[in-house]
């Protein structure tokens, strides 16, 4: 089965929401995390829970635990073989945020429009 490429979403002015944030959190929450996009790259849409998970409406997450913070990636798939990295974040209690759920629906539906405008450059 061939890799999934992973991309990082970016907004019109050059910001990548998930870099911003992955710059910000713990050493250790980074290594983890990076773990998790490996094991992305290698399974695309098959990873699942404990490691991923499907919230709705078209919008993944990936799921890492350190000591007693959960860190969250969302993410979505733009056609079989790639994933957008939307952005990241913490949280404490057992549900995903709405207003991150609804960060990633704006970015999801930005991205559809205009791929390339909103895809890192490296």
């Amino acid at each position: 089965m061939p890799k999934t490429e992973v991309v990082i979403y970016c907004e019109t002015d050059g910001t990548a929401p998930f870099l911003e944030w992955f710059e910000k959190i713990p050493e250790k929450a980074q290594d983890k995390i990076i773990v998790r996009l490996e094991r992305l790259k290698e399974l695309g849409h098959e990873l699942r829970r404990p490691e991923a998970d499907y919230l709705r409406d078209d919008i993944y997450e990936l799921r890492v635990k350190l000591q007693s913070v959960n860190y969250r990636v969302l993410y979505f798939f733009h056609g079989q073989r790639m994933v957008v990295l939307s952005h990241g974040f913490s949280k404490q209690q057992a549900r995903v945020p709405e207003n991150e759920l609804q960060s990633a629906f704006r970015r999801r539906s930005a991205y559809l429009r205009s791929p390339s405008r909103h895809t890192l450059k490296e």
